[in-house]
């Protein structure tokens, strides 16, 4: 009887009815199970899908309410960027949260016993952790990567010693890198110790210029000035120069010759497509001012024919 008693009071007003309207225990049973479990079910779903999108909402609208709260932030689209990318991790993260508790709601409206289940996922969470550390460093790495702004999409980067090329793409996980080759480097982020970024910012671009050491390197710092100068003045190309050109003098002196050095601050990403076009400018002025290059000096041996006798004729075989 105190059995009896005790499963009556495991059920509900529709099992209570359906008894009264003269079903079995069985019957009365399987019309709660049938009617019940899924409106039950249907509500852990609506519930998980409206909490999961209001906070999501919430995170995103605290994250940018942050940003905007930055002095700099607002007047840089890249944090604007790297705003938007941290909001929808966490948004991802907070999502797997949800469903995950929504899960095991739905798993214990449907009588299954959840203690074996925690505790044997409690065992395998262990065996997984210490089989997936890598995987943890490398999602703590790319978070820790975007929320720091170390790099972002579009930038050219150095990573390590071993790759450099355009970022094209950064996850939680790995970040996809194209080198000048067209080569493709997924590396996963726990493995990036240090970050190069040549596009923070501003760029700058390095020009050695190397001549011969007969020439007036003043001269040819002159000249490399006055092109440059009227270089930044071109309307193509001023929006990429942010400070005026600057000539630091010679660079480096080798047998071939000596290197002055010009130093052009560019918008980001910008330094490689100025660099190559100053080149050719001032590669022309040079040998229209007659500048020689190394290599171009004339050595004038002892003995040597004079520039009007024809050279000897070989003998005859």
């Amino acid at each position: 009887m105190a059995t009896a008693a005790a499963s009556t009071t495991d059920h509900g007003y529709l099992y209570d009815l359906l008894r009264k309207l003269g079903l079995s225990d069985f019957g009365a049973r399987s019309g709660e199970f049938l009617l019940v479990k899924p409106v039950r079910v249907f509500g852990i779903v609506l519930g998980c899908w409206i909490v999961s999108r209001i906070l999501s909402r919430v995170i995103r609208r605290f994250v940018h309410t942050l940003h905007r709260r930055a002095p700099v932030g607002r007047l840089s689209p890249r944090a604007a960027q790297r705003t938007a990318t941290v909001a929808d991790a966490l948004a991802s993260l907070m999502r797997v949260a949800v469903w995950g508790i929504g899960m095991l709601m739905i798993l214990s409206e449907l009588g299954i016993n959840l203690a074996p289940l925690l505790a044997g996922a409690g065992i395998a969470g262990i065996a997984i952790g210490f089989g997936a550390q890598s995987l943890v460093k490398d999602y703590l790495s790319g978070f820790f990567i975007l929320v720091e702004d170390q790099c972002g999409v579009g930038d050219v980067v150095t990573l390590g010693n071993d790759v450099t090329g355009t970022v094209e793409d950064i996850s939680l996980r790995v970040m996809r890198v194209r080198s000048t080759d067209g080569t493709v480097w997924f590396v996963p982020n726990s493995e990036i110790h240090k970050i190069g970024n040549t596009s923070m910012e501003w760029s700058r671009a390095l020009i050695d210029v190397l001549v011969a050491y007969e020439n007036d390197l003043e001269q040819v710092s002159r000249i490399i000035q006055d092109e440059a100068n009227a270089f930044a003045e071109d309307p193509k190309w001023s929006e990429d120069i942010l400070e005026p050109p600057e000539v630091w003098g010679v660079q480096s002196m080798t047998p071939d010759g000596a290197a002055i050095r010009l130093v052009v601050k560019t918008a980001p990403r910008r330094q490689y497509a100025v660099a190559r076009e100053l080149r050719g400018r001032i590669g022309n002025s040079l040998r229209k001012a007659g500048v020689k290059g190394p290599g171009q000096t004339v050595v004038v041996t002892a003995g040597a024919l004079d520039q009007g006798t024809p050279p000897p004729a070989p003998p005859e075989k």
